[in-house]
């Protein structure tokens, strides 16, 4: 039995796995795929929106040759991170399931070839995020090849035209890196406007590239269908046919719990879970840090402020753990 499992090998779960380890407790971290696999998962190209010092954990500097650091800068510092540290991490080992246990807690495991197995843990750190979970629009040929809930680059894409469904900082990355790719791109949002909260430095590019027709974009506007060559838009004027080859549905992403399935844990109004200051769940010695634990707020929290949850929940752990210590029988 280890004192601390740790769900997920991204950031905010190496931030933690590092506090418990220089606290002297025994930890694991379960990551279902490689370590920080969501940065993995980020276009090719991407440029974070923060410096990098905003990015840093175990305070080991980040250090990198631009103002703010790329989907490659970070990638270089996590993995050096966790090997400097030394840190226990299970890659391609996915949690199944998180049971309540006299001692703890017990997880149901499967390794990557299908191998399942458990581990006994006195308490469980849940940083698993949320960019593996899509939002899915429920629409007829959203599951054909033709069509991804994620972007990687522009090359593939030059010549064909291709409709990027979405507003916000995903949708405009797309958008643009494919227009200078070379790729024919129309734009389905459905509201009035592109959102507030685009990247300042990227909106008005975006927008000029609107206004003078290199993007084409349809607001007040949804996808109805996804069709091999086109897809169907319905607008104000009514339903019209997109020239398509591909489509990106951009639409944002949601946590994934389902493994936390019958602890019963307390949610608030807006989809977020019910957590103390230390980011302890209603279920006692379950901590969920970084925004695993904000479905209603995933725009509210990211690493640079995920980070810390790991820090408060660990404090929390040490804490519970030494005062259980001096409580028990001799």
């Amino acid at each position: 039995m280890v004192d601390v499992a740790i769900i997920g090998g991204g950031p905010v779960g190496l931030a933690a796995a590092i506090g418990a380890k220089r606290a002297g407790l025994s930890y694991v971290v379960l990551e279902k795929g490689c370590v920080v696999n969501a940065i993995f998962d980020y276009p090719t190209y991407m440029t974070f929106f923060t410096t990098a010092p905003e990015l840093e954990i175990g305070n080991h500097p980040m250090v990198t040759g631009h103002d703010k650091p790329d989907r490659k800068d970070a990638l270089m510092y996590y993995r050096l991170v966790a090997q400097r540290e030394g840190l226990n991490i299970r890659q391609y080992t996915e949690v199944t399931r998180v049971h309540a246990a006299p001692a703890g807690f017990t997880l149901e495991i499967e390794a990557k070839d299908g191998t399942p197995d458990v581990v006994e843990a006195r308490r469980v750190v849940v940083a698993t995020g949320y960019y593996d979970n899509p939002l899915h629009l429920g629409l007829p040929g959203e599951d054909s090849e033709n069509v991804s809930h994620y972007y990687t680059e522009a090359h593939p894409f030059w010549g064909l035209n291709v409709t990027v469904i979405g507003a916000g900082n995903s949708a405009a990355d797309a958008a643009l890196d494919l227009w200078r790719g070379g790729a024919k791109v129309s734009m389905v949002v459905r509201a009035p406007e592109l959102k507030k909260t685009i990247k300042y430095w990227v909106r008005p590019d975006l927008e000029n590239r609107i206004r003078e027709g290199s993007i084409a974009a349809h607001f007040d506007s949804q996808v109805q269908e996804i069709h091999p060559e086109h897809v169907t838009v319905q607008g104000p004027e009514g339903a019209s046919l997109l020239p398509t080859d591909y489509t990106f549905a951009l639409t944002g992403y949601r946590p994934d719990l389902s493994f936390l399935d019958g602890l019963g844990l307390a949610e608030q109004p807006d989809s977020c879970l019910v957590l103390s200051e230390h980011y302890e769940s209603s279920v006692p010695g379950l901590f969920v840090v970084g925004s695993a634990g904000f479905a209603g707020k995933t725009n509210q929290v990211f690493i640079e402020n995920g980070r810390f949850h790991a820090d408060h929940a660990v404090a929390e752990i040490v804490r519970q753990l030494r005062e259980r210590e001096e409580l028990a029988p001799a």
